[in-house]
């Protein structure tokens, strides 16, 4: 785990991630995971002078574990941690997103578990909902979908509650599921994260669709590489500067694919 790690960070990812099923079973357990990542990390960082961080999903049974492994992963020098914020509870989540702000780390968010309340169009919750009290639980960036891949959504709906996460005021627009003006006044933005089945034939679109302010994650898109993980890791960063160099020189994303 911790050489694929190493690999896809060395190959020119930012961020690697657990899943978010990965927690301390006991073919990995977490202590022994959060050690080997850290060491991945900081090999990659000395070996490309970039900044690198790794997901470690804190996500526990109880509030008290959940910290211990925040703290731990504080002590590792690690930058980020990981919260499953449905499974885990709101109250949970708060307490850690303090934790995290109050001691220099990142809080990533995942919405495990979001297809329970927010699939069924005539029960439960909408996600623009759960973003919304996301939030204002607190975290750095969230799960969003991706209108292309594997979890797509609807385009403008999905626009919509991105524009929520992120931007402090946001006018009503019934065709983007905006059905009220919201103002976060001061309330700290939320970067959306899209992942779920994208690979590098998506970047053009999601370079187009979600701008600057966005977290894209290519799990499988990196893995499933068939030279390997690091260059996987390699498409999908020249894929990237390929689309956003070609963006600022007035081409057509959309169009052009």
């Amino acid at each position: 785990y911790g050489r694929a790690v190493y690999e896809c960070l060395r190959g020119g990812l930012d961020f690697t991630k657990d899943d978010e099923n990965v927690n301390s079973q006991p073919f990995m357990r977490w202590r022994d995971r959060f050690v080997f990542v850290a060491e991945a990390l900081f090999k990659s960082q000395a070996e490309t002078g970039e900044i690198k961080g790794h997901y470690l999903n804190a996500t526990a049974g109880t509030c008290e574990e959940m910290l211990k492994r925040a703290i731990f992963a504080r002590e590792l020098g690690v930058p980020i941690v990981m919260h499953d914020y449905l499974t885990g509870g709101f109250t949970a989540n708060t307490s850690l997103a303090f934790y995290c702000r109050d001691n220099g780390l990142l809080l990533h968010i995942h919405r495990a578990m979001h297809a329970v309340i927010d699939r069924q169009k005539n029960h439960g919750m909408h996600f623009r909902v759960l973003a919304k009290a996301l939030r204002m639980s607190g975290g750095d960036h969230v799960h969003a979908g991706t209108v292309v891949g594997k979890l797509e959504g609807e385009r403008e709906i999905t626009l919509g509650f991105v524009d929520l996460l992120r931007d402090d005021y946001i006018e009503k627009d019934r065709s983007r599921g905006i059905y009220f003006t919201q103002d976060w006044v001061s309330m700290p933005g939320v970067i959306p994260v899209a992942s779920g089945g994208i690979h590098v034939w998506h970047m053009p679109a999601l370079t187009e669709i979600f701008g600057d302010d966005s977290v894209l994650q290519f799990g499988g898109g990196t893995l499933g590489h068939p030279w390997g993980n690091a260059p996987g890791a390699v498409a999908n960063r020249v894929a990237l500067e390929a689309c956003v160099q070609a963006r600022n020189e007035g081409r057509d994303l959309a169009r052009e694919g």
